[in-house]
Parts: C-alpha cells; sequence; structure tokens
C-alpha cells in the first residue's frame, strides 16, 4: 500500500496510545507513585497540577511545529526524548531526593509530550478527509483513553505486584524500587513505539518536510495564527467551553486515586495499588472503549450538535458515583469497580463531544496551531483547579469534596448552552459530497 494512503487503522490507534501514555504517566501515574512513597495530598495534586503547564503555553511553540519539518518527523522525535525522560525517571526514583529529581523528568517528559501532541494532532487532520475525522474521533479517544487506562491500570498492577514481592533478593519489600522497575518498562516499550511510528506512519502530500526558515517569518506567521484564532467569532463563549466542561473532572481526577488508595479512617476506599490497577484496567478500560466508540459512531451518524446535550450529561452526572462511594464507603470490590465503570463509560461518551468541538473552532488555514490553542486552553481549565484540589480535599475531607465536585459541573452545562454548532458538522456526507 502507497505511503500516502496507508489504512487509517495501521496509525491512528498507536499514534493515539503513543499521545496518551505519557500523559497519563505525568498526570495519574506520578500521583499514584507519589502517593504511595508518602507524599501529601496537598503537595500531590499541587506539583503535579504545575505539569499541565506544557499544555497550557504549547500554543506558543505551536507554529514552529506548524513550518520546521514535517510533522512526521517531529512525531517520531518527541517519542524518542519522551522514552529517555521516562528512563531518567526510573534511574532517579530510589535516590534519597527523589520527589525533587523525578519532578525534573516529569517537566521534560511533559514538555516532550505537549510538543507531542501538536505534531500529532496536526497530522490527524493532514491524513484525513473531513468525514473520515469525524468518523476516527470515537477510536481516536478510545485509543487515547486505554492508554491512560494502561497507565492508570496495568501498569499500576504490575507496579502494586512489584511491591509485593522480594526484589533483587532484598529481604524486605521495596516500593522505590517496585516504581523504578515499572518506569523501566514504560520507558523501553515507548522507544519500540516510537520505532514502528519511523516506519508505520503515511506521508501525506500535505505534510511535507520543510528547512528551517527565516525566524522573521517565524514569528510572523505566530501573529497570523494568533490573531485569525483571538479573532474567530464568539471566541469568548469559545474559551469559557474549552476552560469549563470538565471543571468538576479536573478536581475528580486527582483526587480519585488517593481516595480509593487512602485508609477506611481518613474516609478511603482501602484500596491496594493492584486492586486500584485493576478496577481500571480491565472493567474500566471496557466500559471506555464502548463509550467512546459510540458516541464517535452516533456523532458520525447524526451530527454533534445533536448529541452534545447527551454528551455534556454523560461526562459529567456519573460522578455522582463517587458521592456514593465517599458516604457509604463499601468493602465490595465488584460495587466499587462498577461504579466506576459507570464513571468511565460516561466520560469516554462525553469527550467525544469536547474533542470533536476544539476540532470544529480549529477548522481553517491553520488548524494545526488553532488546535493547539484549543488543547491549552482546555489543559489549562485543568491545571487551575487541579493544583488547589488536593488542599480543598484535606480541608472538608473526601465526603464534602466529592459533592463539591458536583456543584463544579454546573458550569459545564452553561457553557454548552452558549454555544453554537452547525447542524451537519461531523454528519457523514455521500460520496459525491465529500
Amino acid at each position: 500500500m502507497n505511503k500516502q494512503t496507508r489504512s487509517p487503522w495501521a496509525w491512528i490507534p498507536s499514534l493515539y496510545f503513543a499521545e496518551g501514555l505519557p500523559y497519563v504517566v505525568v498526570m495519574t501515574v506520578a500521583v499514584i507513585m507519589y502517593k504511595r512513597l508518602d507524599i501529601s495530598n496537598t503537595d500531590i495534586a499541587l506539583y503535579t497540577s504545575w505539569l499541565y503547564l506544557p499544555w497550557v503555553i504549547k500554543p506558543l511553540w505551536s507554529p514552529f511545529i506548524d513550518i520546521i519539518k514535517s510533522k512526521r518527523w517531529w512525531i517520531v522525535m518527541m517519542q524518542l526524548l519522551i522514552g529517555a525522560a521516562l528512563a531518567g525517571v526510573a534511574f532517579t526514583i530510589p535516590s534519597s531526593n527523589f520527589f525533587r529529581i523525578t519532578l525534573a523528568f516529569f517537566w521534560l517528559l511533559a514538555f516532550s509530550s505537549a510538543t507531542h501532541d501538536i505534531a500529532a494532532d496536526g497530522f490527524y487532520m493532514y491524513g484525513l478527509n473531513k468525514h473520515k475525522q469525524a468518523y476516527f474521533i470515537g477510536i481516536r479517544s478510545t485509543f487515547y483513553r486505554i492508554a491512560m487506562i494502561t497507565g492508570q491500570g496495568l501498569l499500576i498492577i504490575l507496579a502494586g505486584y512489584f511491591e509485593e514481592i522480594k526484589l533483587l533478593g532484598q529481604n524486605v519489600k521495596s516500593i522505590p524500587l517496585a516504581w523504578s522497575l515499572t518506569f523501566s518498562i514504560i520507558a523501553i516499550s515507548f522507544l519500540i513505539i516510537a520505532l514502528y511510528h519511523k516506519f508505520a506512519l503515511p506521508k501525506p502530500q500535505d505534510d511535507q518536510d520543510r528547512d528551517i526558515i527565516r525566524f522573521s517569518d517565524v514569528f510572523k506567521d505566530f501573529g497570523e495564527t494568533f490573531i485569525s484564532f483571538f479573532g474567530k467569532q464568539n471566541i469568548g463563549t469559545i474559551i469559557g467551553m474549552l476552560l469549563f466542561y470538565r471543571l468538576g473532572e479536573s478536581q475528580l481526577v486527582k483526587m480519585a486515586s488517593p481516595f480509593l488508595l487512602d485508609s477506611k479512617e481518613v474516609g478511603g476506599l482501602a484500596l491496594s495499588t493492584s486492586e486500584v490497577g485493576i478496577i481500571y484496567g480491565t472493567i474500566g478500560v471496557l466500559a471506555l472503549t464502548i463509550g467512546g466508540i459510540l458516541g464517535g459512531y452516533l456523532a458520525s451518524r447524526n451530527g454533534l450538535k445533536y448529541w452534545i446535550w447527551w454528551m455534556v450529561i454523560a461526562i459529567n452526572l456519573p460522578n455522582l458515583v463517587y458521592v456514593y462511594l465517599s458516604q457509604v464507603l463499601p468493602d465490595s470490590f465488584w460495587l466499587i469497580s462498577a461504579s466506576v465503570a459507570v464513571e468511565q463509560f460516561g466520560y469516554g461518551f462525553g469527550f467525544t463531544a469536547f474533542m470533536l468541538y476544539q476540532i470544529y473552532v480549529s477548522d481553517g488555514k491553520h488548524k494545526t496551531a488553532h488546535f493547539a490553542f484549543c488543547t491549552g486552553f482546555m489543559a489549562l481549565g485543568m491545571m487551575l483547579p487541579g493544583m488547589i484540589s488536593g488542599w480543598i480535599q484535606e480541608l472538608i475531607g473526601y465526603q464534602h469534596f466529592f459533592i463539591w465536585v458536583i456543584l463544579c459541573t454546573i458550569p459545564s452545562f452553561i457553557m454548552v448552552k452558549q454555544i453554537d454548532i452547525d447542524p451537519k458538522f461531523g454528519i457523514k456526507q455521500k460520496k459525491s459530497d465529500q
């Protein structure tokens, strides 16, 4: 098959798995690791939320990705750098001042991952026509989330397994060494992914290698993309949607794993590391996959406008399961798993609308850079509330914290009411219209 026409199934699943994995490592795996290494909820939420910053400010360097070299080149190079940063974390976890050093490598990982996102999202729009973009949005979101479940599921199970055995002939169990081995495995896996993409990615005609041009042209192009983005009609509403669509989740995601791991004396569910991994890596991934694929399929049939209200309900209402869990503190592993599955299905279905909306408002001459602006504001909407979520939780306790999360979903519904979407966007067109 010609490299320019290679089936999207040969690269979209692996590309978005590669986009999601470093993100979940920075945002979720790091949270669980630091929790197991006895860092406080306040410090965990504050410092790991700061790691959102590269995704917030990535529009500042997105024009360089747009005009220097090809998206394909950037994808492969960033995947190699991500693998190196993961290896750095693995080697420094056992050190005495691990918190500061591993955070430095997580910063490198975050900047590399954010740059990779710019290139991958632009490559997606270059490699597919508009209908296929809508059709594969569910597949794309699903494999992105599968990467997240792999991180907070399978990798956590693995770390939990290493925590429970005597490693390298030691007389005692070693939690730092367990996590060091886990990160070593992630690093090796990511380097394999980079090698695969070196050969598997197609070469769209619109994505050609570019020589480095004059930097004056780069800044001129950035100015043009900046003005064209912030000159969009109803830009205030667009930014509000990007900031508030996940306001509740931005806080829930930081405290969900600590809640599952904490003892019942402090309001948690007292699960083991492996149990948390099993919940997210089995039932959770199945529910998420079904939700994501269903969302993309329905959006391609009836359009984003038709389904967006159902999707905003789906991403927010299931957060009530955490209110229930924090009030009842059940012992049933299966009841806890079922509750998480409900939330994961809702997220998979509801996040489809968020991704499609960003593609919708990014369309145009500078769609790669505009999409980077969108995801930057999306990250800011996760970063700022997430920074204080640990402090809020420790102040009011888990029971009241999850009620607070539900209250924080209200702005999401308000913003969906304000936005304007073309009723035809995302609907499958006849071949004569494509």
